[in-house]
């Protein structure tokens, strides 16, 4: 049926004046039935009384046969000489025609922006909601390029009128994401762009169709994403707490505030344990603050001073009530606050009035409040949102566990340090066999201070005892484990036991500190160390080692070399021997002692490192301390992962004027002539002050020798630092003080040795043993 060709005139009371062949089709009504005919009975419903003549619609039509015909009708009004409508013209719609009216009125109503461009860029057609975003009305658009009516379009970089050329050109349709900023004709927002090219019937660009969605939400919700993949990789970078609350700001200034700053409470940046917040007014340190640009006001807290926040300000709200507090104009409390800064900051009164938001956010950690983290916007800037708060928790929650862990590893590492300076040596103890230097370093890496530690101990017969060692592990558990080893070792070294016997019982010793009493398993590492003697009478040096790098040797002519030994186990394995390496080394060689992380590192090849460290050794420097500075300089890494522990020792030699030896025959009848010779030489080194206690002694340890020893025996004086006295015998047996009773004829001697001397013991040697006392120098404090 051809709806379009059914057309009907009514004049203006509703009277059919005229009737085509086309509605004769549609309706089945011949034109003699119609006209004269009021165009109401033509209806299949009633109108209602006082109904609206609308100008388009559609109707319910009564065909000739009963049935009813459903049709839009479209009616145009018929014009007087004297303008007033004589009558209407009503046609009926076809399908097609309807079909896109209504697609236009679809567009139209739409809630995306749409419009219509020519070819040359200016606007043909514009929807409501494009309109209303752009405040103009449609005559005020349609002709004009987008350009006259916002400057701002191309200025910022959308591109949005290159598209629009690049359409027609091309023929091809475009998509790209572009920003309004604040102070354009369409305010800050995120926008999605499709344009694609109207053909007309040869094929031909006639115009560009634009489509722009409003995607705000999503490029924030973007943007919140990306700022925090950046916060998970940016903040937190240092186990420091103010490097980790500068790196908070640097995140939050310029793309989230016009100024930021971060206090904290006082015992965040202490030792101290965590304290409640207070009720009232809270006291916080600032340590961190930025704002976007140069000629910002200085800040009303200085870093590192402490302000006072009242009760009723935002931070300090946050804190008490551990949630963000989003305020800004207009809010009592936050007018109350701006009145009492511009009473303590006057200067920035200027600042505060172009104050839109301040965004308190409290750093918690654990369910601790540590500080409190605050953002503003100044205008232009819009204020601050609910999404905006939510971004800033999460930018604060990850801040604030990265503040605790560094405040936990500072912590950690001020005991741990603390303890392993109470337990390394302050100041080595007098000896005259070397000459010493020292350096400690500790790890600064996330990893904490390790476990290494240096000793020098003086033993009997002005010999000394050299030790580094390193225990696997850092913090506190490594500091406590390195305390026990450094006291086990002085207590075998005090015993007397070699360098691999040494080793042996420090072995069992790491053996049953990892075991524990549950009877765990046995770490696979447990510490490593070396343990050297060295002995100024016959210039020998004597060392084993455990797991631990060889020492590094330079000989008097400047002939450098690692000391070829042969390295045991780390402590802690169990069951494996260790073995001694002895070496005669000429006066004034020196031996360097060093912990691995000297020369290891995961960048850095062991052997080059090793190599550097020999060359260092011979660099010229004015004494020992001097050159420890230079192969740590020279040697250490840039950032060393572990600690570092040196231990330089120049050996010396006695003459053979500072020590008298003698043979001494196995009968007590040779005693007084032995005693006759020690105070001959005393009288030849000057000592003759000594004489009397060092006959005394001498008598009582030869005595004992003759009488509980066994041949070879022999006497021994050194004049060194102290006077030293050694008898040695042929029997392991050991001598022992006790207590004699009133009628005892003997068991006085040791106890009276004791008594007149510094001090004295007893050595294993390969042969038997040694018994030895000291007394010092005439006219030397003791």
């Amino acid at each position: 049926m051809e709806h379009a060709s059914a057309v009907a005139i009514l004049d203006a009371h509703g009277t059919v004046t005229s009737w085509s062949e086309g509605a004769r089709r549609l309706t089945g009504y011949p034109a003699e039935e119609v006209v004269g005919r009021d165009a109401r009975d033509l209806l299949a419903e009633d109108v209602p009384p006082g109904a609206r003549c609308e100008p388009a619609g559609t109707a319910l039509l009564r065909h000739r046969d009963g049935s009813t015909v459903a049709v839009s009708l479209r009616g145009s009004p018929l014009l007087g000489a004297a303008g007033a409508p004589d009558g209407f013209v009503v046609t009926v719609e076809s399908p097609e025609e309807r079909t896109f009216r209504l697609t236009g009125r679809a567009l139209q109503q739409a809630s995306l922006s749409m419009s219509v461009h020519d070819t040359r860029q200016r606007y043909l057609q514009v929807n409501d909601t494009a309109r209303r975003m752009l405040g103009l009305p449609e005559e005020d658009l349609i002709g004009r390029r987008l350009p006259e009516i916002m400057e701002e379009v191309d200025a910022n970089g959308s591109g949005f009128m290159r598209h629009l050329r690049k359409v027609v050109e091309t023929g091809l349709p475009a998509h790209y994401e572009t920003f309004t900023p604040a102070s354009s004709r369409l305010g800050e927002h995120a926008w999605t762009i499709e344009m694609w090219p109207v053909r007309d019937a040869q094929d031909e660009v006639a115009a560009v169709a634009v489509a722009g969605f409003d995607s705000t939400g999503q490029h924030r919700a973007r943007q919140r994403l990306g700022l925090l993949n950046e916060a998970a990789a940016g903040i937190g970078t240092t186990l420091d707490v103010v490097r980790t609350a500068e790196e908070l700001i640097e995140f939050l200034v310029p793309r989230f505030a016009d100024f930021a700053s971060v206090d904290l409470l006082d015992w965040v940046l202490g030792a101290e344990e965590p304290l409640a917040v207070p009720a009232e007014a809270v006291a916080l340190r600032r340590v961190a603050h930025s704002a976007t640009t140069e000629d910002f006001p200085r800040a009303s807290v200085h870093l590192g001073e402490t302000d006072a926040y009242p009760s009723y300000s935002a931070p300090a709200r946050a804190l008490r009530e551990g949630r963000a507090v989003l305020t800004g104009p207009g809010d009592p409390d936050f007018d109350r606050w701006m009145r009492a800064r511009d009473e303590q900051a006057p200067y920035n009164r200027a600042y505060r009035e172009r104050v839109r938001s301040t965004l308190a956010v409290p750093l918690m950690a654990r369910g601790t409040a540590l500080g409190v983290a605050v953002a503003v916007r100044a205008a232009p800037q819009q204020p601050h949102v609910d999404d905006d708060t939510v971004l800033a928790e999460e930018l604060a929650s990850r801040a604030a566990v990265c503040i605790d862990n560094a405040r936990r590893f500072a912590r950690e590492r001020s005991t741990a340090l603390t303890l392993q300076r109470g337990l390394l040596p302050k100041g080595l103890p007098g000896q005259a066999a070397v000459e010493v230097a020292h350096r400690y370093l500790p790890s600064v890496s996330a990893a904490g201070i390790g476990g290494d530690w240096f000793d020098v101990i003086p033993l009997s017969g002005s010999r000394v005892a050299l030790v580094v060692g390193d225990v696997v592990g850092h913090g506190i558990p490594s500091t406590a484990t390195m305390g026990r080893l450094c006291t086990a070792v002085r207590t075998l070294a005090d015993v007397d036991l070699p360098p691999d016997e040494l080793l042996t019982h420090l072995d069992d010793l790491v053996t049953h500190l990892v075991a524990g009493d549950s009877g765990d398993e046995v770490a696979e590492l447990g510490a490593t160390c070396l343990y050297a003697v060295y002995d100024p009478v016959t210039r020998s040096l004597t060392l084993a080692a455990a797991g631990h790098p060889a020492p590094a040797l330079v000989l008097p002519d400047g002939t450098t070399r690692l000391i070829r030994m042969t390295a045991g186990p780390p402590l802690g394995v169990g069951g494996l021997p260790f073995e001694a390496t002895e070496l005669e080394l000429p006066e004034g060689s020196l031996v360097a002692l060093y912990t691995d992380g000297l020369v290891e590192d995961r960048d850095r090849d062991v052997d080059h490192a090793t190599a550097e460290l020999c060359r260092a050794l011979t660099a010229p420097a004015s004494s020992l301390d001097a050159l420890c500075d230079t192969v740590l300089k020279a040697v250490m890494p840039e950032e060393p992962s572990d600690d570092v522990a040196l231990l330089l020792a120049r050996t010396r030699a006695l003459g053979t004027d500072q020590i008298r030896t003698w043979d001494i025959h196995p009968d007590p009848v040779h005693v007084a002539a032995t005693r006759r010779s020690v105070n001959e030489q005393l009288s030849q080194w000057g000592l003759d002050e000594a004489a009397f206690v060092t006959e005394l002694v001498v008598s009582e340890l030869v005595t004992n020798a003759i009488r509980y020893g066994e041949p070879p025996i022999q006497l021994r004086l050194i004049r060194d630092s102290a006077l030293i006295c050694e008898v040695s015998d042929g029997s392991s047996t050991s001598p022992h003080l006790r207590r004699a009773h009133a009628y005892d004829e003997g068991g006085r001697g040791l106890l009276l040795v004791a008594q007149l001397t510094q001090r004295w013991g007893s050595r294993q040697t390969g042969t038997g043993k040694t018994i030895w006392a000291e007394q010092p120098l005439p006219g030397r404090n003791t």
